[in-house]
């Protein structure tokens, strides 16, 4: 290890231990406090990233954070946006749809109830490509990942995706005798 990784290393952990405290509780005040750690973890992630950017004085560096924070918090809320807006433009009737085709409706809504279960990186890894026309490569630049992890990434989504389907169209477990039957009233008919 080098001086200047000492000494980069150095100043982010006096900067992580005078700040964290204070960082968390912005956060917590302005999203789910499930969330609060990730986008903490995700704004010092960025401030060792681009050390030389954060502003020597402690209170400068403060505001730094916070301001990185509050990015992020408003990316999350841009995305989340996003896929809701993607959940109503599928739950949308298909384009030309005459209403004719009772199969291609319940098609429709077994792909909506199936896109509710998947996690936002699978929506979005799908949405990347499959409504945005982005190519394999476009869409790992979006996500700032390399092609082969959105490969990857794509991959599982639709795997996922079609394990959904299934499982949808898979009929239940027969109903017991018990209550397949309704139960009688008093004697036979």
């Amino acid at each position: 290890m080098n001086r200047a990784t000492a000494d980069a290393e150095a100043a982010f952990r006096e900067l992580f231990e005078a700040a964290y405290d204070d960082l968390l509780v912005f956060v917590e005040r302005r999203t789910d406090f499930a969330l609060a750690d990730d986008v903490v973890a995700e704004t010092f992630l960025v401030a060792w990233r681009r050390l030389d950017d954060v502003p020597g004085s402690l209170d400068a560096a403060r505001a730094w954070l916070f301001t990185v924070a509050h990015n992020l918090l408003r990316n999350r809320q841009r995305s989340e946006q996003r896929q809701q807006k993607l959940v109503l433009r599928i739950l949308r009737e298909p384009a030309g749809y005459t209403g004719g085709d009772a199969d291609a409706v319940a098609a429709h809504v077994d792909l909506a109830r199936a896109w509710q279960h998947l996690s936002p990186a699978d929506q979005e890894a799908l949405t990347l490509t499959a409504i945005e026309d982005l190519t394999g490569p476009q869409a790992a630049h979006v996500l700032g990942i390399s092609r082969t992890a959105f490969s990857l990434r794509l991959l599982r989504a639709r795997r996922r995706l079609r394990q959904h389907l299934r499982q949808q169209q898979e009929p239940g477990p027969a109903p017991s005798p018990a209550t397949a039957r309704p139960a009688s009233s008093g004697g036979p008919a």
